[in-house]
């Protein structure tokens, strides 16, 4: 699975959208866009998307022994939680926080690493001007620590999820593009001592140390706004000549599939 392979995109840019965006609109429709793709009636999709003052959640965050208070605590900060429907842990994603998704066909004969590798590729070269630093690995003391943490001298700016849904396969990232990235840290760091308070759970919650975590600004010391990284990521994808892209939003032979997936979503998210 590699980005290099594909010379048609379908680009899907809902970046601008502001706060009324709820991100289980944006849960839907990568789901959604995954059938299509996977069914063969979509190309394969890069999709942008920026949210406001969210916590998404994971599985295993709604389950936490204090979770109402919790919610209470991220509500009191002017952030509102809710329960994605892949695996992961607790992330922020706000204004400063840009997210692409890559959808394209599974291949079963291809690891699921392929995927992740795919994005990390993409991100090197979206950078390569300005850092060949960039590193794979799990960042410990990070929030939703993975192996595919990507990091600048052991601080995470980004974290990869899969997805997979009918034969297809959405790659996501958030990318922390600018503002603190330890202050990010230190919220979730305090959303699990206020959803735990000490308690022993049969899962294990990361323990957050904060500086561990910074922005792209803060990492190579300079202004960087979503829209720059949006240009690079455009700037990365159209680099071969051959390479198209057809810019669109949801067709309307996918907005009943998508009804349906944000139904589901509002039902997962009955749970807080």
């Amino acid at each position: 699975m590699s980005i290099q392979t594909i010379t048609n995109w379908r680009f899907i840019d809902q970046t601008t959208l502001g706060p009324q965006f709820s991100p289980l609109n944006s849960f839907a429709i990568d789901d959604t866009l995954c059938a299509s793709v996977g069914e063969g009636s979509s190309i394969p999709t890069i999709r942008t998307w920026v949210h406001h003052q969210t916590i998404v959640l994971g599985i295993q965050d709604s389950r936490l022994p204090f979770i109402k208070e919790g919610i209470q605590f991220l509500q009191n900060h002017s952030f509102e939680p809710i329960v994605r429907n892949s695996g992961g842990l607790a992330v922020v994603l706000d204004e400063g926080i840009l997210n692409i998704s890559l959808i394209m066909k599974e291949d079963k004969q291809i690891s699921i690493n392929s995927g992740y590798d795919a994005m990390y590729e993409l991100i090197q070269k979206m950078f390569q001007d300005k850092t060949q630093n960039i590193e794979a690995r799990e960042i410990v003391g990070s929030y939703c620590p993975g192996s595919y943490d990507l990091s600048i001298d052991g601080k995470k700016f980004a974290g990869i999820s899969q997805r997979r849904v009918r034969s297809g396969v959405a790659v996501q990232i958030y990318l922390c593009v600018n503002e603190s990235g330890s202050e990010r840290a230190a919220l979730i760091k305090d959303f699990y001592e206020v959803a735990v308070q000490n308690t022993e759970t049969k899962f294990v919650y990361p323990k957050i140390v904060p500086s561990t975590m910074a922005s792209l600004s803060e990492l190579l010391d300079q202004p960087i706004t979503v829209q720059d990284v949006m240009l690079r990521l455009l700037k990365t994808i159209t680099h071969d000549p051959t390479i198209t892209i057809q810019q669109t939003q949801l067709f309307d032979s996918e907005l009943d599939l998508y009804q349906t997936n944000l139904e589901r979503m509002h039902k997962r998210n009955e749970l807080i």
